[in-house]
């Protein structure tokens, strides 16, 4: 007898702890799904800004085309109007001219971005692995530009090497333009699309190439303090800018980017949801087990006088304390990936895939406790079903024998 319900108890200690561990590894997975997915939803997001900016002001001959075809007059007015949105952070000039630089032993296409004094070099600091940042406030035009690392190591340049770059002329007549350029910095953005074409300069140099003016630039690249409005943002922009002139933000540009990561809510939301029905079900398997070896207990209870809800709460009470343990550990798992990844960045990524070289994690506390009450409540509400079998136990069988 004793042998007995010592082999119970082992079977449903064993049920418990499966039910804690699935608990766990529930958690945890949520936990690092959120982590990396928005982890990377905020470097991709970042890292496309940065280099492209939130909003892009042009003419609408420029819109389809990665070149400045069309000027547009850079007046203080004009910059006052854009400027009156509450949403705007900052904004610049830029020019894009595409070119082709040539070396002894070979040549590469780019695409040559010409950027005006005021443009924020530091917001390029942690792209920057050699050199520094050309400088755009002389006088006169510099001749210093940023190149990427991609491109520095398939010519075979190197920081403070001169290269020779070649421009068709505006009209597409006559020979190329030549201008001979010095590189000073040297950046990685881990954007192939980026790294294999894109060169920074003074925006006077295109402004030289295309014979414009200097008060015409291609366009502005514009920023904003809340990114969630900056579809709304360009809209108001458009409403105030002269009929000519286009505003678009960054989602309907890198349109295909954008849908890519929000398909990662969409992953997570699954996962969610498939881990909490494999968490309600251990422990709605622990629980059935547990009220089926202390059918005797409850009957007894029942004899005494204790109703049925008083009954399930005691059984769904011991439910919750098995889950708040499986809670604890999936916590600990899931936060202790977090910060193991953070500081020390073991998981690797091809960034000709997923745009960065190491998976970037980020997590809300806020979320985090959402998603620990929300585990919590919906299990033990759906865990009120299998305790229901409580009801059925009729204290008169159960006390019958011993």
């Amino acid at each position: 007898m004793q042998g007995q319900k010592q082999n119970k108890s082992t079977v449903s200690e064993r049920i418990i702890n499966i039910a804690t561990v699935a608990v766990a590894i529930g958690i945890a997975a949520i936990l690092i799904a959120m982590s990396t997915s928005e982890g990377l939803q905020r470097e991709i997001q970042e890292k496309t800004s940065v280099f492209n900016g939130h909003i892009l002001v042009t003419s609408f001959e420029n819109n389809e085309s990665q070149v400045s075809l069309l000027p547009l007059e850079d007046s203080q007015q004009l910059r006052n109007q854009i400027s009156e949105d509450e949403n705007l952070e900052r904004l610049h000039g830029i020019a894009l001219k595409a070119g082709m630089l040539k070396t002894k032993n070979d040549f590469e296409g780019f695409l040559l971005k010409g950027v005006s004094e005021d443009f924020d070099w530091s917001s390029l600091s942690s792209f920057l692995t050699q050199g520094s940042f050309p400088n755009t406030k002389k006088e006169s035009v510099t001749n210093e530009i940023l190149i990427s690392e991609t491109m520095a190591d398939r010519l075979g340049l190197n920081l403070g090497q001169k290269v020779e770059a070649f421009f068709q002329s505006q009209t597409g007549e006559g020979l190329p333009k030549r201008r001979r350029f010095t590189i000073v910095g040297i950046y990685f953005s881990g954007f192939p699309d980026i790294d294999q074409n894109l060169i920074y300069a003074d925006i006077r140099q295109v402004q030289r190439l295309n014979q414009w003016n200097k008060n015409q630039i291609g366009g502005y690249e514009l920023f904003v303090n809340d990114f969630h409005e900056v579809e709304l943002t360009a809209n108001r922009i458009y409403e105030r800018l002269p009929s000519e002139l286009n505003s678009s933000s960054i989602t309907d540009r890198f349109s295909g980017i954008f849908q890519w990561i929000a398909l990662f809510d969409f992953n997570v939301l699954i996962i969610l949801i498939v881990m909490l029905l494999v968490g309600v079900i251990n422990m709605a398997t622990a629980l059935l087990v547990l009220i089926l070896e202390r059918s005797r207990m409850i009957g007894l209870l029942k004899a005494l006088g204790a109703n049925n809800t008083l009954v399930q709460k005691i059984f769904l009470y011991n439910g919750t304390v098995i889950m708040t343990k499986g809670l604890f550990w999936g916590n600990f798992l899931g936060l202790g990936f977090y910060f193991s990844q953070h500081y020390w960045g073991w998981i690797q990524l091809d960034p000709t895939t997923y745009f960065v070289s190491q998976a970037p994690v980020y997590i809300d506390g806020f979320k985090v406790i959402f998603v620990n009450l929300f585990f919590l409540g919906i299990s033990t509400l759906l865990l009120w079903i299998p305790s229901k079998i409580i009801l059925r136990i009729s204290p008169s069988k159960v006390l019958r024998y011993r």
